[in-house]
């Protein structure tokens, strides 16, 4: 199995690295990738996956 890093972007999204499967709660494979950006703001309209909405919100690390 490849090494997954899951590294949190400065003020962004969860950038993950390495060959996942991201699973919605029912069990649904919601896409296989090696590279991901997840999102940490609650803001994006394609969860889990970020849409950049953080910048619009003005959403930072120190608001969390």
């Amino acid at each position: 199995m490849s090494e997954v890093k899951i590294i949190p972007t400065t003020d962004g999204p969860l950038e993950v690295d390495g060959e996942v499967r991201i699973v919605a709660p029912d069990g649904t494979v919601i896409r296989e990738t090696s590279k991901a950006y997840l999102c940490r703001c609650g803001h994006s309209k394609s969860k889990p996956f970020c849409d950049g909405s953080h910048k619009r919100e003005g959403w930072t690390e120190a608001s969390e």
